[in-house]
């Protein structure tokens, strides 16, 4: 009888489970979802950054003027413009004299959302020379 309890004792200290195949099961299945997986690219607008570290202020003679004032007013021609008629207006201007660019004017407390609306009504006009200038 104090045999059989001996041998209870063993079984119960050997009694261990090993966890290293799992573990190699494991890193194996998150390799295998790391390289697997597909990245998404997100899409964005093309913005050109000056190379210089400082503004510089060009006088554009003849440019077509927009300005965005703090309240997201939209002024072309020293007359608020409604969004939707920014592009008829940039179109209007620049029939008039194809190589003049648009500078839009941005006060710095406006919204990205007027911005990037004007930014848009300009390259649907076909206007691709567009500059941005922060108002003081």
């Amino acid at each position: 009888m104090k045999k059989h309890i001996a041998n209870i004792k063993n079984d119960e200290e050997e009694a261990e489970i090993n966890l290293t195949p799992m573990l190699d099961v494991v890193f194996i299945m998150l390799i295998f979802f790391i390289v697997t997986a597909s990245f998404i690219r997100e899409t964005g607008l093309d913005v050109n950054r000056p190379e210089q570290d400082t503004p510089q202020v060009v006088q554009e003679e003849g440019a077509i003027l927009v300005i965005i004032d703090s309240t997201d007013d939209i002024w072309i021609d020293r007359r608020v413009i409604d969004p939707r008629a920014v592009r008829a207006n940039v179109e209007r201007l620049h029939a008039e004299d194809p190589d003049r660019p648009v500078v839009i004017q941005v006060a710095k407390t406006s919204t990205t959302k007027a911005l990037v609306t004007v930014m848009d009504a300009a390259r649907q006009a076909k206007v691709f020379n567009i500059s941005i200038a922060a108002a003081e």
